[in-house]
């Protein structure tokens, strides 16, 4: 579809609770209306669909990935079933935006990524942050010479389960379970979107539990002498911040990942004497941007590769993280080729 004035119709796959968000997402974008959602139980979907204000539901995921009226699939699904239905909704000539992790492993993300580019529909993972004017507006600022010479990305996302929810997906490893895929996703992102590259090598290391990661922190070596360090886990307090340190200044986002407060949303720069400049930015909710953004790529015909590829990069060092962690060796990412 290459006709720039066309509404881009979306369809979900499945309802979990960030569905949620992305349907008042797509209700609010001016370029997107949610057309369809699917469940594997009828009943299921069509209170989801009347409660959410969606035209239409389906009771199987391939009746909604073959719709003619859709564009678009949203896949909040298990990570476990990510790669499988990306690929099924491309081949099916479906834009795909899919929740992260973007795969068990980086080589089904590469599939992943080949069969959109063969089938000439965009990937891309559903992280929001990346498209919020605040982001735009911190690159700028760390492609300036602000900060100096980059020497440090320091981060943290956590939260606290009062009470381990043993039913919940984020504790099984073989649904793509663990804080690691779940949250350290982020950390990981954040350094590779700021310093434009993959890391030299990686360690990591894991408080384990039901054989995934409860608590993971980790370092990634970078060229110039840059190091990225970052923890993540289900057992600390709420934590969404990162630090980019250089020589002549510091770039400070406590709430990167979302705003404490959506309609004050800020990042500050701190100098060498403690001076700090609080820069506060548009407050367009974040997911809208995401769902605007991908529907423009599809209005316009035009294909963003940088997008699948920063998804599979991120995988690509996540996976070297969790090997990492699990046979105590630092991994140089030239010689790491995960099954």
């Amino acid at each position: 579809m290459k006709e720039s004035n066309r509404t881009v119709r979306w369809g979900i796959l499945g309802t979990a609770r960030i569905a949620e968000k992305i349907s008042v997402a797509i209700h609010q974008a001016d370029n997107a209306e949610l057309t369809c959602i699917a469940s594997r139980d009828a009943a299921k979907a069509a209170d989801w669909a009347e409660k959410h204000h969606v035209k239409r539901s389906v009771a199987s995921y391939d009746a909604l990935i073959h719709d003619p009226d859709i564009d678009a699939v949203y896949i909040p699904l298990p990570p476990s079933l990510h790669g499988e239905w990306t690929v099924r909704a491309a081949r099916a000539g479906k834009h795909v935006l899919c929740e992260k992790p973007l795969a068990l492993n980086v080589n089904q993300a590469r599939e992943m990524r080949r069969v959109c580019l063969e089938n000439e529909v965009q990937l891309m993972d559903g992280v929001m942050w990346y498209h919020h004017p605040r982001a735009h507006e911190m690159l700028k600022l760390i492609r300036s010479d602000a900060l100096g010479e980059h020497r440090r990305i320091t981060s943290a996302f956590t939260f606290n389960w009062d009470t381990v929810p043993e039913g919940d997906l984020r504790l099984q490893r073989e649904l793509g379970g663990g804080s690691l895929g779940d949250l350290g996703w982020y950390c990981i992102g954040v350094a590779l979107w700021a310093f434009n590259e993959l890391p030299i090598k990686v360690f990591g290391t894991a408080r384990p539990y039901n054989d995934v990661d409860y608590n993971f922190s980790g370092l990634m070596w970078f060229t110039k002498n840059r190091i990225a360090s970052f923890d993540c886990g289900f057992d600390v307090n709420m934590r969404k911040w990162f630090e980019l340190a250089g020589t002549k200044a510091s770039l400070i986002c406590d709430d990167f990942t979302r705003p404490w407060e959506n309609s004050k949303p800020h990042y500050d720069v701190k100098d060498t004497y403690g001076k700090v400049t609080r820069h506060e930015t548009a407050n367009p909710l974040q997911e809208t941007c995401m769902i605007d953004h991908f529907s423009e790529i599809i209005r316009s015909g035009r294909l963003e590769q940088q997008w699948p590829d920063l998804g599979i990069n991120t995988q690509r060092v996540l996976n070297a993280l969790d090997y990492s962690a699990r046979t105590e060796t630092v991994v140089n990412l030239a010689d790491f080729f995960p099954k």
